[in-house]
C-alpha cells in the first residue's frame, strides 16, 4: 500500500447532516487513508529502546525494543573501534557471537532493565536498589534448566514490583509490535551530545536481519543525512520522519560507523505493516452554513501524525472552520506520536506535559517549537477509554484553552513505559516515567473530567474558550 508519495483517496460523503449528542454514534466512515506499513524493531542496545504510552492493560499491541549487543551478529567479525579522548587510539574488539543465549543471562538481563530504568510509582514499597539487588542473588542462585522457567521466573519477579504495566512479553507477543517502528528500516535513532554544545543522532538499536542491519547498518552508527538531507541539529523524531515511506521503496542514508569512521552511503528497502489510524469526512451544520472537520484518531502509532496533518490540510481545503478530534477508544501508543500531534495545535512556547522519571533525561518540560497548523476551535471526545497518549493530547489542547473536551471521563494513565528486548526474542515492558499536565495535574488514576457531557452548541465552545483565556491572561 502506498501513502507517502500518492495522493490520498477522497474522503466518502458524510454520514450525518448534524452532529448528534454525544451518546448517539459519530463514527467514522471505512475509509480515508491508504495504509503504510511499518516493520517491527528488534532493537539491540543497552538503552532505553523506545518510550511508550501504553493503553489500558496488557491486551494492548506496544511494544519496540532492546536486546544485547552480543546477538549483534551470527557471525565472528573484527570491529575496530575508535577510543574518545586518548590520543584516538584504535584498538580491536573481538565481537565473536555464541548462537547459544543461557536462561540465566535472559533472566540477568530483565533483572538490569528493570534496576536501571524502573521507576516506582506505587504506594508500595515494592521495590528499592537493595531489594531488587537480594531477588538477584537469590533468582540467580541456582541454575535455570529451561526456556519457560525462565520466562516464569522473569513474570513473578516483574510482578513482585506491583506495577500493572509492568510485564513480561513472550516472544510471540513481542512480534506483533512493528507498527511501534518510528522508521520503516527497523532502526532506533536517539539524540545524543557531540561533545561542541549540540547533539547527533546515534543508531541506539537496529531490527536482527532488518533493513538497516541487512544493508550494513550498525548499532552505533552516527546518522549524517538522509535521501540528501542533513540531519545534523534535527531531533530523532525529525529524522525518522525523513527515513518513512512507501513500502518497498529505498531511502539513501549515509552513516558514520564507530567513532573513527568511515561515512558509508547505504541504500535501504523499506518495510512496513502499521495502517493508518486516521479517519476523517467533512460534517455540515446549521442547514449547511457551517462545514465541520470531523478526525478520528484510533490509536497513536508511526503514522498517526503524518497522516493528522494530511487530513486536517485536506478537510481546511474543503471548507472546515473548526474540527472534532475523536479520541473515544483510544487506549494510547507512542508517547512521542501524542507530543508530536499535541503539539500541531498549540502555540509556540505552549506546554505539552511534564514528565518526570529516574533518569534525568525524562524529567522535563516539552513545549511546541512552531506555530500551530490550525488556529480553529476544537472539539476533543473521550471516553473512560480514553487513556495515555490520548489524555496527554487532550489535556494539553484543554490546558491550553486550545479545546474543550466532551463526553466521559477519561481512564486516567499518566505513565510512560518503555519496551526492551531480551536477547530470545521475548520483551519486557517496564514504567520508566510519568506525566502531568500543563495545569500541573497528575491524572494518574484519576483521569480528566469533561467540560460538556452533551455535545455542545459551537457558540458555547468559543465562549467556553473564550473564558479560559481570559482566566490565563488575567
Amino acid at each position: 500500500m502506498r501513502l507517502l508519495h500518492n495522493p490520498l483517496p477522497s474522503p466518502s460523503p458524510p454520514l450525518l447532516t448534524s452532529f448528534s449528542p454525544i451518546k448517539a454514534s459519530i463514527l467514522p466512515k471505512k475509509s480515508s487513508f491508504i495504509s503504510h506499513h511499518k516493520p517491527l524493531q528488534q532493537l539491540l542496545s543497552t538503552g532505553v529502546s523506545f518510550v511508550l504510552s501504553l493503553g489500558l492493560l496488557v491486551s494492548a499491541p506496544v511494544s519496540i525494543a532492546l536486546e544485547s549487543p552480543s546477538l549483534q551478529s551470527s557471525n565472528s567479525s573484527l570491529e575496530v573501534i575508535c577510543r574518545e579522548n586518548e590520543a584516538d587510539e584504535v584498538y580491536v574488539k573481538d565481537t565473536e557471537v555464541s548462537k547459544v543465549v543461557s536462561n540465566e543471562s535472559i533472566v540477568e538481563e530483565a533483572w538490569q532493565i528493570v534496576n536501571d530504568s524502573f521507576l516506582n510509582t506505587s504506594d508500595r514499597r515494592s521495590w528499592s536498589p537493595e531489594s531488587w539487588l537480594q531477588k538477584k542473588d537469590d533468582i540467580l542462585s541456582s541454575s535455570i534448566q529451561t526456556r519457560s522457567k525462565a520466562h516464569d521466573i522473569i513474570k513473578r519477579m516483574l510482578a513482585s514490583l506491583g506495577d500493572p504495566y509492568t510485564r513480561f512479553l513472550s516472544p510471540e507477543q513481542f512480534s506483533k509490535m512493528a507498527i511501534y517502528d518510528m522508521t520503516g528500516i527497523g532502526v532506533n535513532l536517539r539524540d545524543v551530545p557531540d561533545g561542541n554544545g549540540g547533539s547527533k543522532l546515534k543508531v541506539l538499536g537496529l531490527l536482527l536481519d532488518g533493513p538497516a542491519h541487512n544493508a550494513g547498518v550498525r548499532q552505533g552508527d552516527e546518522l549524517i543525512s538522509v535521501n540528501g538531507v542533513d540531519v545534523l541539529g534535527k531531533s530523532s523524531f525529525e529524522a525518522s520522519s525523513l527515513l518513512l515511506g512507501p513500502n518497498g521503496t529505498s531511502v539513501n542514508i549515509m552513516v558514520k560507523h564507530g567513532n573513527c569512521g568511515p561515512v558509508q552511503s547505504i541504500d535501504v528497502e523499506r518495510q512496513s505493516i502499521a495502517k493508518t489510524p486516521v479517519f476523517y469526512r467533512l460534517e455540515q451544520i446549521e442547514n449547511g452554513s457551517t462545514s465541520v472537520g470531523y478526525v478520528r484518531l484510533k490509536e497513536f502509532n508511526a503514522l498517526a501524525r503524518k497522516d493528522l496533518v494530511t487530513a486536517i490540510k485536506r478537510l481546511e481545503g474543503m471548507g472546515a472552520s473548526s474540527f472534532v478530534l475523536d479520541l473515544r477508544d483510544n487506549l494510547g501508543g507512542l508517547v512521542q506520536a501524542g507530543i508530536e500531534i499535541a503539539k500541531l495545535f498549540l502555540n509556540e512556547g505552549d506546554t505539552v506535559i511534564y514528565t518526570v522519571g529516574r533518569d534525568p533525561q525524562y524529567t522535563r518540560n516539552i513545549v511546541a517549537e512552531a506555530p500551530p497548523l490550525i488556529t480553529a476551535p476544537v472539539i476533543v471526545l473521550v471516553n473512560k477509554s480514553t487513556a495515555s497518549a490520548s489524555e496527554i493530547v487532550a489535556t494539553a489542547l484543554h490546558d491550553n484553552c486550545r479545546a474543550v473536551l466532551v463526553g466521559d471521563k477519561t481512564y486516567g494513565k499518566g505513565l510512560i513505559q518503555s519496551v526492551f528486548e531480551l536477547p530470545d526474542g521475548s520483551g519486557v515492558v517496564v514504567t520508566i516515567g510519568k506525566y502531568v499536565t500543563p495545569n500541573h495535574m497528575d491524572i494518574n488514576g484519576n483521569g480528566v473530567e469533561p467540560d460538556f457531557r452533551n455535545f455542545p452548541a459551537w457558540n458555547e465552545v468559543n465562549n467556553h474558550l473564550s473564558k479560559c483565556h481570559k482566566q490565563q491572561d488575567g
